[in-house]
């Protein structure tokens, strides 16, 4: 799966996990194994004000976008997110919301 990022200020924390084509998002489960080879989910077709993107699955992998909450002194790396390739089930971890976040 790649996850594709898109910074927005916001003051709600994003918990992100994968299990297979099930991502949960804030203890929201979003079930994408229905999406077939080669289609394409409009952003406002999913049930999550978290993607803000197409959802795809190109050569069996889903891709989609994602909004990334961001705090008033985000690092730059939050800022500009590179996307993320997931390899593996479980939680995925996020650019840090905060610079005081990283010196802890």
């Amino acid at each position: 799966m790649k996850i594709n990022l898109s910074p927005v200020r916001l003051d709600t924390l994003l918990e992100l996990s994968v299990a297979g084509d099930m991502l949960t998002l804030n203890g929201e489960t979003l079930d994408l194994s229905a999406i077939p080879e080669g289609a394409t989910l409009p952003a406002d077709a999913v049930m999550s004000d978290w993607v803000v993107g197409p959802v795809t699955r190109i050569n069996g992998e889903l891709s989609l976008t994602l909004r990334l909450p961001c705090g008033p002194d985000a690092p730059e790396e939050t800022r500009f997110p590179q996307p993320i390739t997931v390899t593996e089930d479980g939680p995925i971890m996020l650019p840090a919301y905060a610079l005081e976040e990283i010196s802890e």
